[in-house]
């Protein structure tokens, strides 16, 4: 049996994760759409879509589109469902993050523009990237899956900023 002061359990260093497999492959030299949800209480959406370009550019991709859709303020929807500041910082659809005629948007410029693939500013689940994927025809990536380049600052760095 110990006696005395316990002893704190030692942290782990926050290390960056490293790229997703195959992401630079995919991008490097070639078209990419970058999109993502904000809520209308963020105010520096277009600097958050920046710095993700600018990562997107890092591992080199060129932007040749950029989807931004603002969750804002309703008065409420039809029937019973919930609307207003409530659900500003949800997806629209759980399945494929923002509304399907988005992505429909999304998909039509994807085509039109021989995009490789689609980053989304927010983080994706398992099941929003099997179906972003089939639904846009292309490899669909987060900004979690971007290894931040040698100026990404953990505490000060835009990222934190940009928490989406």
């Amino acid at each position: 049996m110990r006696t005395g002061r316990q002893r704190a359990p030692q942290r782990r260093a926050v290390r960056n994760p490293p790229p997703m497999p195959g992401l630079r492959e995919t991008i490097e030299g070639r078209e990419v759409l970058i999109a993502g949800l904000f809520s209308a209480r963020q105010k520096d959406h277009l600097e958050c879509m920046g710095v993700l370009a600018a990562q997107v550019a890092a591992l080199g991709g060129r932007v040749a589109g950029c989807f931004v859709q603002r969750r804002g303020i309703s008065g409420g929807k039809k029937g019973s469902a919930p609307g207003g500041k409530g659900n500003m910082s949800r997806p629209y659809s759980s399945r494929t993050l923002m509304s399907t005629g988005k992505i429909r948007e999304i998909a039509q410029e994807r085509a039109s523009a021989d995009a490789v693939a689609v980053v989304f500013f927010n983080p994706l689940t398992g099941r929003q990237r099997k179906a972003l994927t089939e639904l846009l025809e292309c490899p669909v990536f987060s900004r979690t899956d971007l290894q931040p380049t040698a100026a990404y600052d953990p505490v000060s760095g835009p990222w934190t900023r940009c928490a989406g």
